[in-house]
C-alpha cells in the first residue's frame, strides 16, 4: 500500500486568509480541493508538499453566478456539478461534455473545476511509484536530469492531460488569480506554457479562484476526447471547438484547440481562422480540421502510437466541427466508444 508523506493541514475559511498562507509558506504549501490528482502524485511522491490548505471550507470557492454579460464559475464546482448544471447545455456545451467525460462519476464527484485546470502534466516515465521511477534514474520532471521521451532534450515532454482547459479556451475563457499583494485575470490561454515541468503561469503565492466566461450568445461548442478506456482514463488526444455561427449558417467566429498533444493545449489559430466567413460544408470541415491537425505533434509519452495520435487529429476536429453545424454525432460517439474505448 502506497501511504501519504507528512505534512501540515491548514483549512483556511476565506480568499485572503488562503492567500496569507500561500504567501507565508511559499511553494511548499499546496491548495488541496478534490485532491483526485494530488494526492496519488503524493503517495508516488511525484509532489511532496510540507503543507496542504483545504479550500473546501472557503463557501465563495463552491459558487457560481450568472449575470447577462458574464458567468462565474467558482473554482471548487465540482465537474459532477458542471457536468449535470442545464446552464451549459447551449453556448458552454462543450464545458458540460469535457467535465462529463472526467475520469469515473465518483472522482468526479470530488474532483473540481480549478483542480483540472491545474493538473499537473503527465508521462508513461513519470506517473510511475517511486521504486520504478528510481529503477530507471528517474526523470527529469523529477528528481532525475534526462527526459525519458526526448533523451536529447534539456526540456520536460509531459503532456497536458487536462479535459476542461480545452473546452474552457475554446469558449474565450479568463481565470481570477488572487495573491495577498493583488489579484489579476489572465486569459486561459495566457495560463499555460509548453514546459512540461513549469507549465503553468501561475505564482506559487497565487491562488486560482474562479473561471469566467463572457455570454456566448449565438454560439455553439463541442468537446471530443479520444482514451484507451471510456469510463476512466485521461485523454491522450481531446479537440475542442466554438463557432459563432449566425442565421444564414456563415461562421462569424470560431476556435479549435487542441489537447494531450504538447505540454499545453494548442490553440489551431489557422484552422479557426479558415472558417470565418464560411459556412460549415463538408469541404470547409475537412479543410478547417486538416488545418489543425498541423499543430499536433504528440510524442512518445502517453497511451497509443504516436504516429496514429496524430493521424486521428484531424478525424476528431471534423467531428466536433460537423456537431457544430448540427448532425447527430451520437452514433459516432458510440462506435469509439465500443470499438477503441474512446470518446
Amino acid at each position: 500500500m502506497m501511504r501519504l508523506p507528512l505534512f501540515e493541514f491548514r483549512a483556511p475559511q476565506t480568499v485572503a486568509e488562503a492567500a496569507r498562507i500561500l504567501d507565508g509558506e511559499g511553494p511548499q504549501t499546496m491548495p488541496l480541493a478534490g485532491g483526485t490528482d494530488l494526492l496519488p502524485n503524493m503517495k508516488r511522491r511525484q509532489q511532496v508538499p510540507k503543507t496542504l490548505m483545504s479550500l473546501n471550507r472557503i463557501g465563495e470557492l463552491h459558487q457560481s453566478r450568472r449575470s447577462e454579460s458574464c458567468m462565474r464559475l467558482g473554482a471548487c464546482l465540482t465537474l459532477s456539478e458542471i457536468a449535470a448544471d442545464p446552464r451549459f447545455q447551449n453556448g458552454m456545451t462543450a464545458l458540460a461534455q469535457a467535465a462529463s467525460f472526467v475520469a469515473t462519476p465518483q472522482i468526479r464527484n470530488m474532483a473540481t473545476l480549478g483542480g483540472n485546470l491545474c493538473l499537473d502534466t503527465r508521462c508513461n516515465y513519470y506517473d510511475q511509484n517511486y521504486e520504478w521511477r528510481k529503477a530507471v534514474g528517474f526523470c527529469l520532471k523529477k528528481d532525475g536530469d534526462t527526459c525519458w521521451v526526448a533523451t536529447g532534450s534539456s526540456k520536460c515532454m509531459a503532456v497536458s492531460s487536462t479535459d476542461t482547459a480545452p473546452a474552457l479556451m475554446a469558449l474565450g475563457a479568463r481565470v481570477r488569480l488572487v495573491s495577498r499583494s493583488g489579484e489579476r485575470e489572465v486569459p486561459l490561454t495566457d495560463l499555460y506554457q509548453n514546459d512540461g515541468i513549469h507549465y503553468m503561469k501561475r505564482q506559487p503565492n497565487e491562488l486560482l479562484t474562479e473561471v469566467l466566461v463572457e455570454s456566448l450568445h449565438g454560439w455553439k461548442s463541442a468537446y471530443w476526447k479520444l482514451r484507451r478506456r471510456g469510463a476512466f482514463d485521461f485523454p491522450v488526444l481531446s479537440v475542442a471547438a466554438a463557432a459563432k455561427i449566425s442565421a444564414g449558417g456563415i461562421v462569424e467566429d470560431a476556435r479549435i484547440v487542441v489537447g494531450s498533444v504538447a505540454c499545453l493545449p494548442l490553440v489551431a489559430v489557422e484552422a479557426s481562422a479558415f472558417l470565418k466567413g464560411r459556412a460549415l460544408s463538408r469541404d470547409s470541415i475537412a479543410q478547417a480540421a486538416a488545418h489543425a491537425a498541423l499543430i499536433a505533434k504528440p510524442l512518445d509519452n502517453t497511451d497509443f502510437d504516436m504516429t496514429w495520435r496524430k493521424r486521428v487529429t484531424s478525424e476528431f476536429a471534423t467531428y466536433a466541427l460537423r456537431e457544430l453545424r448540427g448532425d447527430d454525432m451520437g452514433g459516432e460517439r458510440l462506435l469509439l466508444t465500443r470499438h477503441s474505448g474512446s470518446l
